[in-house]
């Protein structure tokens, strides 16, 4: 049985990972050079987000530094966060383009299909167990492997993303904040994780609150700050980033 759970929790990322790889990422941009470009900075930023998928992990549910963590391999085959990999790998990409003198605006297209592709990721977690919500016995309760009625997180964050893909969409097709999509992607996937915590059946080890609503409230702040920083009032500011406004 448990292969079966592992296996659909599996098929899910891949299924939500072919979405996003079969929708048109680079349509807006013009020519291979670019092209070139933005897949490299991709690539880094995979990269950030697949170490801080772990690193969330480590913080967010093994509650290190607060606890000793002493099976260290084991980490590479534990769970991954999804705060964790949106956080670090926007940060990871933003270091970089200065670096590699990338000068893209944001990729509003790849901001549209990423909630969807998580959104798809979270019926893997609903069919494995993982990301559980608090017990609770109201409306739209679920039970678990060991029949305790729950809060189905994975249920919410489900809707929440692709209801906040359909808000995306909708600017996109209007032409509103462009190339301010995934910053505001990241300022409310903030705002919905640091809430939907209180429901979730995380470790509130960290000043009372989990290391997720810290991570999650990191990200409503750089959400703010990109939002501004690539409005018309905050383009004029040099950023030192490269980014082409």
């Amino acid at each position: 049985m448990s292969i079966d759970i592992h296996a659909g929790y599996a098929l899910m990322v891949l299924l939500g990972a072919l979405v996003m790889l079969a929708f048109p990422l680079t349509r807006d941009l013009r020519g291979s050079a670019e092209r070139r470009s933005y897949y490299v900075i991709q690539g880094i930023t995979l990269l950030g987000a697949l170490v801080g998928a772990k690193f969330a992990v480590l913080m967010g549910d093994a509650l290190w530094p607060l606890q000793p963590y002493p099976e260290w391999p084991q980490l590479l085959v534990s769970g991954r966060s999804i705060a964790g990999a949106l956080l670090f790998g926007f940060i990871t990409a933003e270091l970089a383009k200065p670096l590699l003198g990338y000068r893209l605006p944001p990729n509003d297209r790849f901001a549209v299909i990423l909630p969807v592709s998580i959104g798809i990721g979270r019926i893997g977690c609903l069919l494995a167990g993982c990301c559980q919500g608090l017990p609770y016995s109201g409306w739209l309760a679920m039970r678990d492997a060991q029949g305790v009625l729950r809060h189905p997180a994975p249920v919410y964050e489900m809707l929440f993303q692709l209801l906040f893909a359909g808000l995306l969409w909708q600017l996109y097709k209007r032409g509103l904040l462009r190339h301010r999509l995934f910053a505001l992607y990241l300022l409310g996937y903030g705002v919905f994780r640091f809430a939907s915590e209180y429901l979730r059946d995380t470790a509130k080890a960290f000043a009372g609150h989990s290391a997720y609503q810290w991570m999650a409230l990191l990200m409503v702040l750089l959400g703010l700050l990109s939002l501004w920083l690539r409005s018309p009032a905050g383009s004029s500011v040099d950023t030192a980033t490269g980014v082409r406004q």
